[in-house]
């Protein structure tokens, strides 16, 4: 923080310099905090103590290009591991791993979802072709095929990011409230009319999403071993 001295002697703050990691961190904070829809660059710049037009510097492209950094930040934050286990090892690692920054940034969720399709392939930020490229890497390994493991790749996160967003249904601000709210609904549906609904309530009031998501990821696994075999 730069300081200057103020007409009365006392010194006053002024903010310091800004870079295009400092800004993407600040939009982050911004989206974590009040969501996708609250981010523009005016409020980004009061956010950062900064006119608007000095942000450009750091995004030419403004919001498109703020959103796109914001998706490269969180995808960032995916731990890395060894290269060296089997591979359905490290699919369902990877899988886990996603669940966890998704869980920790929710309001961004969307963007991950959606982002993609709004942008041409060769267009998009590398850090976020990064997961393409590992999971190409770990299935060409394995023995699959180039276009066999892209395929594999589209399955694997179409599933991944529908069970996030079905987990992120689940999650409310009042869990209690929600369960209550669950249990009411579930029984009261006619017994005649909605025979497995009403017979699956207890497992739909005991949710649990890693476990949801490690069933899920076992059977996609399965499949994806018996092709592997079948080449």
């Amino acid at each position: 923080m730069i300081m200057e001295h103020a007409g009365n002697g006392r010194q006053k703050a002024r903010p310091g310099r800004l870079d295009r990691g400092i800004v993407m961190r600040a939009a982050l904070n911004l989206v974590d905090e009040h969501g996708l829809e609250a981010l523009s660059m005016r409020r980004l710049g009061q956010v950062l103590k900064r006119d608007p037009m000095a942000l450009y510097r750091h995004a030419a492209a403004g919001r498109k290009e703020v959103l796109a950094g914001i998706a490269e930040l969180v995808l960032d934050e995916l731990q890395p591991f060894a290269d060296d286990t089997h591979w359905q090892t490290q699919l369902r690692r990877i899988a886990h791993e996603l669940r966890r920054v998704c869980l920790l940034h929710p309001n961004v969720v969307p963007l991950l979802v959606t982002g993609p399709l709004s942008t041409p392939l060769g267009l998009r930020p590398a850090g976020t072709l990064k997961p393409l490229e590992q999971i190409l890497g770990i299935l060409i390994r394995a023995g699959f095929g180039p276009a066999d493991a892209l395929h594999v790749y589209r399955t694997f996160y179409g599933f991944l990011y529908g069970h996030i967003l079905n987990e992120l249904q689940e999650y409310v601000a009042d869990p209690e409230e929600n369960e209550a709210l669950l249990r009411l609904g579930l029984y009261r549906l006619p017994l005649r009319d909605f025979p497995h609904l009403r017979r699956l309530a207890p497992e739909l009031l005991d949710y649990d999403g890693s476990e949801e998501l490690d069933q899920g990821i076992s059977i996609l696994l399965a499949g994806l071993g018996q092709q592997l075999s079948h080449r």
